[in-house]
């Protein structure tokens, strides 16, 4: 009996995927040490090949969305992306340098010595989301190239033209036995995520992060994921309210708020509300004095997270919860004709049980919680789980302590949101439900090496002075009472 054509379709790719891993492991090992001319000319072709394409990269990310501006991909898309790479090929060589160790003593004062090196893990593994997809392959690549290694990349099916776009790319920059890009939907996704890479980066969801761990558990993988969750933003009565909106709002209306970082929710005091609604109002529209025919402001990517929020806007009216639409030429959104853009949207005092208070946003929703007292902000963020980012505008030293201090979240900003990712000297990752791992700068190339121990022995038989051969005496004892005391 033939097996079902879907069955033979998942093999053919999973072999198909196999040979590909397997081309640039056998690469890999016959290159043997991995010069830094070789990374930096690695580095130099994924530098060239997004320059060249940049206006490409427009039109594919406008074509994904139906409506992204030039501006937007240009800085988050193109610059963000060649920005880590000249990064890691300016600092490299200082990187690969090993680092002396301390060595215990007496062994130090015989001789020993201790360093460690940092190797190339081999081949990595990269799963990259549709929100920011040419940053999120190309920026990774920074680190993993800088490290010696070979990349295989899996992009998001979701930005199909960016996808293929990137194909090209990589195809035309590297050989693929350096880096090699596998395009399709969820099958190839499944197939790539149980391949025994040496290390695998998925940036994205946290649900589906727990697929991609469990499948890569299965052959030891070791993982960094880049994931998410509720990033707070906790507004002081020291905040000078009007700056904390603007930037707030530009954090939450930048591509229309699908962003991982982007500030999730507010913590106001409860009688400055009034005044962060009309300065979030007043800021937007400065952005924005028009929205629906306005190809500066981001339509939400697909259907599908077109209708995840507009169902969370359901939600709240029918529990009764006003809304603040943020609509400066008064546009009729309702007539619009596959645009997916939603307006900015204030939501104040939502109760905690609905869905804009208990999944990520990932859309230019806002809802906007008060509190009497500064530690109800610290309880609230610590009964939740543990975001990606937490934000503090205000001037009050023990409050941002505080902040500090007492939550825990994979990064923090003062007096601004997302500004941190940006820092390739500052590592990047989340911490709990918001990932594991993190990477960036020499963050990222340690990440994707191996720290090797080495430990070079003196030419003294260590073991016969210590009293450490059999059969043990005075000498052995000796050893044992130096060692064991308190």
């Amino acid at each position: 009996m033939n097996a079902p054509a879907s069955a033979t379709q998942d093999n053919d790719i999973a072999h198909e995927l196999q040979a590909m891993l397997k081309r640039q492991q056998e690469a890999y090992l016959a290159e043997g040490a991995v010069s830094a001319e070789a990374r930096i000319d690695r580095i130099d072709r994924g530098i060239d090949v997004v320059y060249a394409n940049r206006d490409r990269i427009v039109e594919a990310l406008n074509s994904d969305f139906s409506c992204r501006s030039r501006e937007v991909t240009l800085m988050t898309d193109v610059a963000a992306s060649l920005g880590p790479l000249k990064h890691a090929r300016k600092h490299l060589r200082d990187w690969m340098r090993g680092e002396k160790r301390s060595t215990m003593f007496p062994l130090n004062l015989l001789g020993g010595r201790s360093r460690v090196e940092y190797q190339p893990l081999g081949v990595v593994g990269v799963i990259s989301p549709w929100n920011f997809p040419v940053n999120l392959t190309f920026g990774p690549l920074a680190g993993i190239l800088a490290a010696g290694n070979r990349a295989m990349i899996k992009p998001s099916e979701f930005t199909p033209a960016t996808a293929e776009l990137m194909a090209e790319m990589v195809a035309s920059a590297w050989s693929p036995e350096e880096v090699a890009i596998a395009t399709g939907g969820p099958e190839v996704g499944q197939a790539f995520s149980a391949l025994p890479f040496d290390h695998l980066l998925f940036t994205g969801a946290t649900g589906v992060a727990r697929h991609i761990m469990a499948a890569a558990a299965k052959n030891l993988v070791p993982v960094t994921l880049e994931l998410g969750g509720k990033s707070p933003v906790i507004v002081s009565r020291s905040a000078d309210i009007d700056s904390a909106m603007e930037r707030v709002m530009l954090g939450k209306t930048l591509n229309a708020g699908q962003i991982c970082l982007a500030p999730d929710y507010l913590l106001v005091p409860e009688e400055k509300l009034e005044e962060v609604v009309a300065a979030a109002q007043a800021a937007v529209q400065r952005m924005y004095p028009r929205l629906l025919d306005n190809p500066e402001y981001t339509a939400i990517v697909n259907d599908r997270h077109y209708q995840r929020l507009t169902g969370y806007l359901a939600e709240i009216a029918e529990r009764g919860v006003s809304t603040v639409v943020i609509n400066p030429a008064d546009e009729d959104f309702d007539v619009q004709q596959g645009s997916r853009k939603i307006a900015p949207t204030l939501i104040p005092q939502p109760p905690l049980d609905t869905a804009v208070m208990q999944e990520e946003l990932f859309g230019p929703l806002l809802p906007i919680m008060t509190y009497k007292d500064f530690d109800e902000t610290i309880r609230h963020i610590n009964s939740q789980p543990r975001p990606l980012a937490a934000y503090y505008f205000g001037s009050d030293g023990e409050e941002e302590r505080a902040v500090l201090e007492r939550t825990t979240s994979g990064g923090v900003c003062i007096n601004d949101v997302m500004m941190h990712v940006m820092q390739e000297d500052l590592p990047f990752g989340g911490v709990g439900p918001s990932g594991m791992g993190a990477y960036h700068g020499e963050d990222g190339f340690r990440r994707f090496s191996h720290a090797k121990a080495i430990y070079r022995q003196t030419k003294l038989n260590i073991g016969r002075i210590g009293g450490m051969l059999p059969p043990y005496g005075p000498a052995t004892e000796k050893t044992i009472k130096m060692q064991v005391k308190p």
